[in-house]
């Protein structure tokens, strides 16, 4: 059950940034994603290492968008990447540790789900009109490579900072 709550939802906050930026809506759509991903970290186990894991997310995919834009690829209207696509970062962190659980130590289908799946993404977020390409091939060739690589970084940093896995069992040592 909580695997078709975390696709569902997931889904939700997806569109909701991406038909929120293509309709003047990017606020609305942002608070949707963001309210998916605390009402995510409070449901975790372990929020905080669940927390942590949506924030380095947020950094890469801010930083990817933004190199994106600045080599003039991508036009989100904004010299940096835009806020609601930082949101859908962060939305997107909360299925590491869920319904992508399965690809973790798994980095080659990781950089090949990542190689596929990332820029059909964003192919569909341009379609729906939250964004514009300069040049489709390229973007789209520059996302494919982008997620073929950042995939397995994020799924490394999903084992390190899972919110659902078991607790860590801390050991005392006595003298």
């Amino acid at each position: 059950m909580n695997l078709l709550v975390n696709v569902v939802l997931f889904q939700i906050g997806w569109f909701a940034c991406v038909l929120g930026a293509a309709h003047g809506r990017a606020g609305l759509g942002s608070a949707i994603a963001l309210t998916i991903v605390v009402l995510h970290c409070l449901r975790a186990p372990h929020s905080l290492p669940e927390a942590a894991l949506v924030l380095a997310a947020a950094a890469m995919g801010s930083l990817w968008d933004s190199i994106l834009v600045a080599l003039g690829w991508f036009d989100y209207g904004s010299p940096f990447a835009p806020y609601w696509i930082v949101a859908l970062w962060m939305v997107f962190a909360t299925t590491l540790n869920v319904s992508l659980r399965w690809l973790k130590s798994r980095y080659l289908l990781g950089a090949m789900f990542g190689a596929v799946g990332g820029p059909l993404a964003y192919y569909a977020g341009e379609k729906l009109g939250a964004f514009t390409y300069a040049d489709p091939l390229i973007s789209l060739g520059a996302q494919a490579v982008g997620w073929a690589l950042l995939m397995p970084l994020m799924l490394r940093v999903a084992q390190r900072l899972d919110g659902f896995g078991a607790a860590r069992k801390v050991e005392l040592c006595s003298s």
